[in-house]
């Protein structure tokens, strides 16, 4: 029987820059109602959307001892509260075999990965299911269920239209993982690994290294962290006899996706250029809000409606979840502040559309002995397609040159030869007992977590870097301990190699040295490195404390710990300041120039420091990119008054300067230009980075004209 996705939308508090700006409320809730205020024309009524769940988290809480914020009135909806409405229903469809899904989607920074991952005391929906389900099995077992629960982990991301396996960052190669298409199962992606566990803890590390991964690749290839996609799939299987007496396996697929941000490139809430949609980089959210408009239509009974599921990696592996065999509910996250009215006016719709999906699950059952043979007679009929040369008599249309047919054969090759390799693959896992299935991945793991393990021991007491990073889930997930001695820093291309790999732009063979004598640190930059501390630049050696903040090149944002200056400092009674990315990225822009003093400021001089804060940091790497790729031109903010633009008056608008360094000529860019420009800038470093052509994107030619000087 078909049933509509389940839709719930979630407000988040004020986060300290819209507080500091005094922000304007523009959401409300009742019930399962919501409504959204136009800041522009605050004398209309607000619009009004109508949801299963509406989730009122902006304030009415307080913080306990321990962290979680907890419900001080009854219109506060805390995270116990969000997983006992969603994760409980997910896993209560999980146990009865059907295959769930749970997807996150809002723009940057609206609260889409509180949600669903959480924060310190603060579990969200991830964990707390994780927890649930070891939990519900040990009360199984506790109470003489004679079946054999098995769950296994796979985790992924979807950047730039490429597939990375997040557990096994090796098998990543140029063009990320394919993804296949199976005529029962539909798409899944090849040669991902699904890691068994035994227990939540194990559930924990592997997330945990899954988003170090992903934090380490994302800065070595300048990727913006916020345009990716993660999805945590947890394959959950009950095995046991029936009141036959028949072997059966019961399987569901447990799909938590986080969306990229779905924000426009102009905070304003100016249209975006056509470039943006042509990008790779957001063609996986442009291609979902296709996919979703085009079952809206479907399910309102028009006829004759394809949905293209095909246009993008995410809505591919999507296709289950939103129209296929999956129980499905969607968390829509909102920014409450009146800067943010486009986007959570955008996301609201967008949720609105959703709700309308039906989709048909049904219980993954079937005796064992069937899915082993079904598999059989399946690689047979593979078997036999392969030895008449994969093509099946009426695929091949009249007209079709000889050169054509041999393409398509060979493709039809490939993807059949694929499909008998997994097939066969999935028999003999079958076939081995789930003891042996955990024996063998805990000893792949075992060297790996003592060695972490080590590492948060060392760090307690040793001198140490951690990163920082625009998502806050990426924050605190990679380390450099630093030991009596010194320590050479810089790329992977040194000889000797380096005691601190980094990659990424602008960092050099030999970039800096640091040295920790008897607790006492010093970092000395190499010639023509960059380097910045607190925000300067540094040139010589230099003394480092508790809580500095360092750049390296120009992706590499790390704040020292001193564990002694930290011991000293708390015995003193002294507070220490929050290191957070965008204090350090305002030291950055204050120290580039620019006024970041928030005291005595009108609105619009704040949100100008907002734009300063998000662009800074852009243009660097920009310029970083265009040295390394010797395209000899250079970039710089310009800030244009009303006055300048023609008017008689409005807010100065942040703009970007694009001069060629050898012919003097530049061309002004509004943000949302740039920032688009600076995307295919990106695939073009990745391209660069990874050996391969890296030419212009196809587009337009007169959009050609323009960027070609870049």
């Amino acid at each position: 029987m078909a049933e509509n996705v389940k839709v719930a939308v979630r407000v988040r508090p004020f986060n300290s820059r819209e507080k500091q700006r005094n922000a304007t409320l523009i959401i409300d809730m009742q019930g399962k109602s919501t409504t959204i205020k136009d800041p522009s024309v605050p004398e209309i009524e607000p619009k009004k959307f109508t949801f299963d769940f509406s989730y009122w988290s902006h304030d009415g809480f307080v913080e306990r001892d321990d962290g979680y914020l907890a419900a001080a009135s009854a219109k506060y909806a805390d995270q116990v509260q969000v997983f006992d409405d969603l994760g409980r229903a997910v896993l209560a469809n999980a146990w009865k075999g059907y295959n769930c899904s749970l997807f996150a989607y809002g723009q940057t920074g609206s609260g889409k990965s509180y949600s669903i991952v959480g924060y310190g005391t603060n579990k969200g929906i991830v964990p707390m299911a994780c927890e649930e389900l070891f939990r519900g099995i040990e009360d199984k077992k506790a109470g003489g269920d004679s079946h054999e629960f098995q769950v296994s982990l796979s985790m992924l991301e979807i950047y730039n239209e490429q597939v990375r396996d997040l557990l096994n960052p090796k098998s990543n190669k140029k063009g990320g993982l394919k993804v296949r298409e199976h005529p029962k199962k539909g798409f899944y992606v090849e040669q991902l690994v699904n890691v068994p566990v035994k227990d939540y803890g194990e559930i924990e590390k592997r997330i945990e290294e899954g988003t170090r991964n992903r934090t380490v690749a994302a800065t070595n290839m300048n990727a913006t962290s916020s345009r990716a996609h993660t999805n945590v799939a947890i394959t959950f299987s009950q095995k046991g006899k029936n009141e036959a007496g028949q072997d059966m396996t019961k399987t569901s697929s447990i799909n938590l996706v986080d969306l990229a941000g779905s924000e426009r490139a102009d905070s304003t809430g100016a249209t975006g250029d056509r470039l943006k949609e042509g990008s790779a980089i957001n063609q996986s959210l442009s291609s979902l809000g296709n996919v979703i408009k085009a079952l809206a239509d479907q399910s309102s009974g028009k006829k004759a409606v394809m949905v293209p599921y095909r246009d993008s990696q995410l809505t591919r592996l999507l296709k289950n979840a939103l129209g296929g065999n999956s129980k499905t509910v969607m968390i829509a996250a909102l920014s409450p502040a009146d800067i943010n009215y486009e986007e959570t006016l955008s996301t609201l719709r967008f949720a609105d559309r959703a709700k309308a999906i039906k989709t048909v699950a049904v219980v993954n059952e079937s005796p064992t002995e069937k899915l082993i043979r079904e598999l059989r007679e399946e690689n047979k009929k593979l078997q036999q397609l392969l030895a008449r040369g994969g093509l099946v008599q009426g695929e091949v249309s009249v007209g079709t040159t000889e050169e054509e047919k041999e393409q398509i054969r060979k493709q039809l090759e490939e993807e059949l030869a694929q499909q008998l390799s997994e097939n066969q693959r999935e028999m003999e896992e079958m076939k081995r007992t789930w003891e042996d299935k955990l024996r063998d991945a805990q000893k792949s793991y075992k060297d790996q977590d003592s060695e972490e393990n080590k590492s948060k021991d060392l760090r307690d007491r040793t001198p140490h870097f951690w990163n920082l990073n625009e998502d806050p889930q990426l924050t605190h997930m990679v380390f450099h301990t630093i030991d009596q001695g010194t320590h050479r820093i810089g790329n992977n291309k040194a000889d000797p190699p380096n005691e601190v790999i980094l990659n990424g732009l602008s960092i050099l063979p030999e970039h800096a040295t640091v040295s920790n004598q008897s607790g006492s640190i010093l970092l000395q930059p190499a010639k023509d490195a960059r380097v910045l501390l607190n925000g300067e630049g540094v040139v010589s050696e230099v003394p480092l404390h508790h809580n500095d903040r360092i750049m390296f090149g120009s992706s590499h944002l790390y704040v020292f710990h001193h564990p002694k200056e930290l011991a000293a400092a708390q015995k003193a009674g002294i507070k220490l300041k929050k290191i957070s990315y965008d204090m350090a990225q305002e030291e950055i822009a204050h120290n580039s120039g620019f006024d970041m003093q928030t005291d005595g400021k009108s609105k619009e001089d704040i949100l100008l420091m907002e734009d300063l804060v998000a662009l800074v940091p852009m243009v660097n790497e920009a310029n970083a990119m265009s040295e390394e790729l010797n395209r000899k031109v250079f970039f710089e903010i310009a800030l244009v008054s009303p006055q300048a633009r023609g008017l008689k008056e409005g807010r100065t608008e942040v703009k970007v300067k694009m001069r060629h360094l050898e012919t003097d000529h530049y061309w002004l860019w509004s943000r949302n230009k740039f920032v688009n420009r600076k995307f295919l800038m990106q695939e073009m470093y990745q391209n660069y980075v990874e050996g391969e052509t890296w030419d212009l994107p196809e587009i337009e030619l007169e959009e050609y004209l323009v960027i070609n000087d870049y």
